[in-house]
């Protein structure tokens, strides 16, 4: 009888639809290891261009895009909206019977510590050894930024019919204010793209199980709610401890934070993950993955011990500093604040967040608002997630939806009724991932020649025309 419920518990995915065009035929006629090299050509040099943010000088890096669109013969603008602070559309036209696709990336790269960085392989560098590409951008996101311009520029190269246009979006300054986003959207009646391709979904080497590489296609973002919690109390001498300070009142409040009760709950997007793992693991492992009565009793537990499936899983509160001005240790302060970023699932509000926050913490700690931005979802029942999903299984891996636990730029757009997915088709090792904004970041020179292929793959699936 268990097994027989156990079995009527299985959620099953159906097998997505026979793709209406092929891309073996254009993916045929190109010579991978000269598109290798030509990959990592242009993304050292894109490297060299300093866009560090702040102060961003983006400009610099649409003028240097540009001259490789030039050369393509694909028109462009260049919309400089703030002085060197620029976005860069370019747009190949298809027949205009579909709604356009964007391959959307940021031009803007964070800071480093050059002398963190080995002598031969410095931020700026574009350093090309040991197989890869060095420096600043070479993951978030020159590296993909260089994938989708090689794959308009073949889409042109071979003559590609199209359904859509596809335009490429280089904006500025996602990784500080998110200004180059803002500005696309005053105008994307006039971009028109109903889909996009944007950062996210790397294919991790490993990740739950040995041997299997699984790629978590972003579907979704949740909010953040950035918050200064202050506690205000008497102020006195540091020699004597009275009740009721404003230090003790503001680790009381930390301390409530951290033993809150937490519900956390598999997303039908996560659960949909797991399952597509589970089939291609078999076995007793894939059996219990396919299975949400099974999961919630079993891998929840092992998910929750994982810092990243935690926070997929929760509403997550963190505290990130403190800030208390400026007194010496024998003062006690009248009013202290921390710092939170707390994460919200797409479908809790701002104000359900900041509410459940105060219960816990009290009214007589004041919430002040830096920032608040809610949570969203694209569906997964979709034709360019299917394009994506076939590509990643082309290649013998495992993908499947996910929400990210972060934000990019995709979350100014699904309210526009856009759907966008994040997809970077880089098969990774964890090491590789920990020089995201960190040091020694890089991509190796396979991985650029993969990424064209399978992006440009999906693009000719999804927005192909019969020729």
């Amino acid at each position: 009888m268990l097994s027989i419920l156990l079995t009527g518990c299985a959620l099953h995915v159906a097998p997505p639809p026979a793709a209406p065009i092929s891309s073996a035929g254009i993916t045929d006629r190109i010579n991978w290891a000269e598109a290798r090299e030509e990959a990592s050509v242009l993304l050292s040099d894109y490297i060299k261009v300093d866009t560090t943010n702040p102060s961003g000088n983006e400009l610099l890096g649409a003028q240097f895009l540009a001259g490789i669109l030039d050369a393509e013969g694909i028109p462009y603008q260049i919309d400089e909206f703030l002085p060197g602070r620029a976005n860069l559309i370019a747009r190949l036209e298809g027949t205009g019977s579909e709604a356009p696709l964007c391959l959307l990336s940021h031009s803007d790269v964070v800071t480093a510590e050059p002398e963190k960085w080995d002598v031969d392989r410095q931020p700026l560098s574009g350093a090309r050894l040991d197989g890869y590409v060095w420096g600043r951008g070479a993951l978030d996101m020159k590296g993909m930024g260089i994938v989708e311009l090689l794959t308009m520029a073949w889409l042109k190269r071979l003559d590609v019919p199209l359904s859509r246009d596809i335009i490429l979006l280089v904006v500025a300054d996602e990784e500080v204010d998110g200004l180059g986003i803002q500005r696309a959207v005053e105008t994307w009646d006039d971009i028109g793209c109903s889909h996009v391709i944007n950062e996210g979904g790397l294919g991790l080497i490993d990740m739950l199980f040995e041997g299997q590489t699984v790629y978590p296609v972003s579907v979704g973002e949740k909010g953040n709610v950035w918050l200064k919690m202050v506690a205000r109390g008497e102020p006195g001498h540091g020699s004597t401890p009275r009740p009721n300070e404003a230090p003790g009142q503001l680790i009381e409040a930390i301390t409530a934070l951290n033993d809150r009760k937490l519900s956390p709950e598999v997303s039908d997007a996560l659960m949909a993950l797991l399952v597509s793992i589970g089939e291609d693991k078999g076995g007793l492992s894939g059996y219990v993955m396919q299975r949400p009565v099974l999961v919630n009793m079993l891998v929840k537990p092992k998910l929750l011990d994982n810092p990243l499936t935690r926070a997929a899983m929760i509403n997550t509160v963190h505290v990130t500093g403190f800030t208390s001005g400026n007194h010496k240790p024998n003062v006690v302060p009248s009013e202290v604040s921390a710092l939170l970023d707390c994460r919200i699932q797409p479908g809790v509000t701002v104000d359900e967040a900041i509410a459940a926050i105060q219960k816990i913490v009290g009214l007589d700690i004041e919430l002040q608002v830096i920032s608040a931005r809610e949570g969203n979802l694209s569906t997964w029942d979709d034709p360019l997630y299917e394009a994506i999903v076939r590509q990643v299984q082309a290649e013998g891996h495992v993908a499947g939806p996910v929400i990210s636990v972060g934000f990019t730029d995709s979350i100014f757009l699904r309210p526009l009724g856009v759907q966008a997915y994040g997809f970077v088709p880089f098969e990774l090792t964890a090491e590789d991932m920990g020089t995201f904004h960190g040091n020694r970041e890089r991509v190796s020179e396979e991985n650029l020649e993969r990424g064209v292929r399978m992006l440009l793959s999906a693009v000719v699936e999804f927005a192909g025309a019969e020729s």
